[in-house]
């Protein structure tokens, strides 16, 4: 018997025991192609050389220091780093231990900045339907991912949310993309009139939405709108790319695709890739000097904040984006993954849309492909498909309750930035099995 508390009580995983390039093995041999990167995080496949020797190095050298006492080259080399390729005005950097952390940290620090600012009656967060943004209290209060929200919804920070930009869905037959995503935007300009802007902080959203919506960017015009609003209101806008960025949709960070510029931004996953618990929290230079020219102190905290193995990771990680071009391969792969896709699926009575951006791409699944309608819920397309594809050796990223929190299905597809043409094939094999045995 296990002594380890799992994420399922019903199912028995198997053991990994190797991980190499774009796989990963179990104990008993078999090889699974990781098609999503486990959760979208190991962007550079399971043994890369560059960040191991990173690890071994610094744990020879120091392995932690408790940020309350010290910094340390990693964590100095590293947000320097970030800063100088984050988006204009974002020049300071709050290492974390992953998403959830990045994003509690996120709402936290837009608060006090308006406490500081001498506006503490700015305490209301607007996000969106079907997004998501992390599994702690505060992250999942702002996220609108209502089957992680409902046990849990009696302890939850009152949240307001708004359409998401979901053009397969919500885009009208004589309306533009620029209309469409214009007109959503235009939800926040509502909700803002409802609260009183002057009693809201921060908006927050994904620029690509992940695992609750299945890969959807935003449509065209949609952020230039929201930055508009934000700024006609003073309030500010978190972009969560906590699984979309860090190269993940062709661009460093995912606003760089729509032209936005954020006050706060949150990454994770891709930043370590796997080989260590990395996050960090990315703010202004006015917020920072707020802050400093206030309290001078952040009121938060973890107590492995700005871990040095875990920076030294992350900077390798990010090191070799860079310097091995992977980010423009991203968007080559990418599009070779999206045409292989298209030509096996985009005819498939049940396969409604695929969409994406980069190698972070889904497809979404409906009981008819002329109407949109999805399956019933009751028969957990989403589950079988998952099975089908762990059984015929691929990891990929189903979920269900796209539409609305309980109904309809999708897959998410997020390989490693080092995936091959021989693998793009491979994988769209295998997720043909899944197709055949789930959605017949």
């Amino acid at each position: 018997m296990s002594h380890v508390f799992p994420r399922s009580m019903k199912t028995d995983p198997p053991v990994a025991v190797a991980g190499e390039g774009c796989y990963i093995v179990d104990s008993n041999g078999k090889r699974y192609l990781d098609g999503s990167g486990g959760a979208a995080v190991s962007c550079l496949g399971h043994d890369h050389p560059a960040v191991i020797d990173a690890v071994r190095d610094q744990i020879g050298r120091l392995a932690f220091a408790h940020t309350g006492f010290f910094t340390s080259e990693p964590a100095e080399s590293l947000a320097s780093l970030l800063a100088a390729q984050a988006p204009a005005g974002i020049d300071h950097v709050y290492f974390v231990s992953g998403g959830s952390e990045a994003v509690e940290a996120a709402i936290k620090l837009a608060r006090q900045y308006f406490v500081e600012r001498g506006m503490p009656e700015r305490r209301h967060i607007i996000a969106r339907r079907q997004s998501y943004h992390g599994n702690t209290l505060g992250a999942l209060a702002a996220g609108g991912n209502e089957w992680r929200r409902r046990a849990f919804a009696p302890l939850l920070v009152e949240t307001s949310h708004i359409a998401p930009c979901y053009a397969y869905r919500e885009m009208r037959d004589d309306e533009s993309e620029r209309a469409f995503g214009e007109r959503v935007a235009d939800e926040l300009e509502t909700e803002l009139q409802r609260l009183g802007a002057d009693n809201v902080m921060a908006f927050i959203a994904e620029p690509v939405v992940g695992a609750t919506l299945g890969a959807v960017p935003a449509a065209a015009g949609y952020f230039a709108r929201i930055r508009d609003i934000c700024d006609r209101h003073g309030v500010l806008l978190i972009l969560d790319e906590v699984m979309c960025g860090m190269g993940r949709t062709g661009y460093l960070f995912a606003s760089e695709a729509d032209d936005v510029r954020p006050d706060i931004v949150t990454i994770a996953k891709g930043l370590g890739a796997g080989y260590q618990p990395v996050g960090a929290m990315l703010c202004s230079g006015d917020i920072y000097r707020t802050i400093e020219s206030g309290s001078g102190f952040f009121q938060h905290g973890h107590t492995y904040l700005g871990h040095p193995t875990a920076c030294a990771a992350a900077l390798a990680v990010v090191t070799t984006l860079l310097d091995e071009q992977l980010i423009g391969r991203v968007q080559v792969q990418g599009a070779k993954l999206k045409a292989a896709l298209d030509d096996r699926f985009g005819a498939h009575p049940h396969i409604g849309d695929i969409r994406g951006r980069g190698l972070f791409l889904g497809m979404e699944f409906v009981a008819d492909r002329a109407t949109k309608t999805p399956f019933d819920p009751a028969e957990a397309r989403h589950r079988a498909f998952k099975a089908a594809a762990f059984e015929a050796g691929l990891i990929c990223y189903p979920m269900g309750g796209t539409l609305d929190g309980h109904r309809g299905d999708h897959v998410m597809l997020a390989p490693p930035f080092i995936i091959s043409d021989d693998q793009i094939g491979e994988m769209c094999d295998k997720l043909d099995v899944a197709v055949q045995s789930a959605l017949a």
